[in-house]
């Protein structure tokens, strides 16, 4: 998986977010929470993906992804979107119980590291 190139943050998505929400102070509180919950988001990913859950791991996944989508972390939902993927198809083909701990040690330091930069430039747009 790589970041095909994308921005850590898509700024029109997030003014996609404020017109949808018509009030800039209502987008704020909702980056706020994203930013807020992001850490959960990640540790749920890390703990399904350790455990070998698959069903808990896609779920965690797709929060990510979803929520990402939602204020423009772009880098980060791709992330997520490539993970869906892979639970989707060879996840449930191939031993779960040993290869997802496996994808977890190759992909969470990346999400991790998306994440903390994608909270620092959301940071300022709350600011």
């Amino acid at each position: 998986m790589d970041d095909k190139n994308l921005p850590l943050l898509d700024r029109a998505a997030l003014e996609r977010l404020r017109d949808e929400l018509d009030d800039e102070d209502v987008c704020k509180i909702f980056v706020r929470n994203f930013i807020a919950l992001l850490p959960q988001r990640a540790e749920n990913v890390r703990r399904t993906l350790t455990t070998g859950d698959v069903p808990g791991a896609l779920d965690a996944v797709l929060s990510l992804k979803t929520s990402s989508q939602m204020v423009g972390a772009e880098r980060l939902a791709d992330l997520a979107t490539d993970l869906e993927r892979f639970l989707r198809g060879d996840a449930h083909h191939t031993g779960p119980a040993s290869l997802l701990p496996r994808l977890a040690a190759d992909n969470l330091a990346r999400i991790t590291r998306c994440g903390r930069q994608t909270t620092d430039l959301l940071l300022k747009y709350v600011a």
